[in-house]
């Protein structure tokens, strides 16, 4: 393992499972944590409530968000993210099925890295996985985590 972790914060079971599956396939050794709604991933981020004795010192080099979640929207998210010392500059890749422009123009807004439209087929949200794994964790350099 690269010790890279990412936070994947996804409510459908389906979605979890392909993102799961195209990372094994594709030699992405990263541990992946997975959240299914907006607070739970605000909690682990945060070291808060069922979290709250995580090492908070081991923070996500990526977070794959989904915009439509339960109990705290994807939006409300990445906001939080954005706003807080300690995670602000972890990239944040929006992975939604949504095309409206308005969800688009927000996550740019909010501060996301990377705005992807989860594909309907198999093979294609295969493929995409399997690239942009590729890109933000061998390619990118991520952002120290302090100075």
């Amino acid at each position: 393992m690269n010790g890279k972790m990412v936070l994947l914060v996804e409510d459908n079971d389906d979605d979890v499972e392909l993102t799961l599956r195209s990372f094994q396939k594709n030699k992405l050794s990263n541990k992946v944590i997975v959240t299914r709604n907006g607070q739970e991933a605000l909690d682990y981020l945060f070291a808060q409530g069922a979290y709250a004795q995580r090492d908070r010192t081991e923070m996500p080099v990526l977070i794959l968000l989904d915009l439509k979640l339960p109990k705290v929207d994807g939006l409300e998210v990445l906001h939080q993210i954005r706003t807080h010392p300690e995670t602000k500059c972890i990239p944040v890749v929006v992975l939604t099925t949504s095309s409206q422009p308005k969800d688009k123009f927000e996550s740019y807004s909010g501060g996301a890295n990377s705005y992807i439209r989860k594909p309907v087929d198999f093979d294609q949200f295969m493929e995409v996985a399997r690239q942009f794994g590729i890109y933000w964790l061998m390619v990118n350099d991520p952002p120290p985590t302090a100075l």
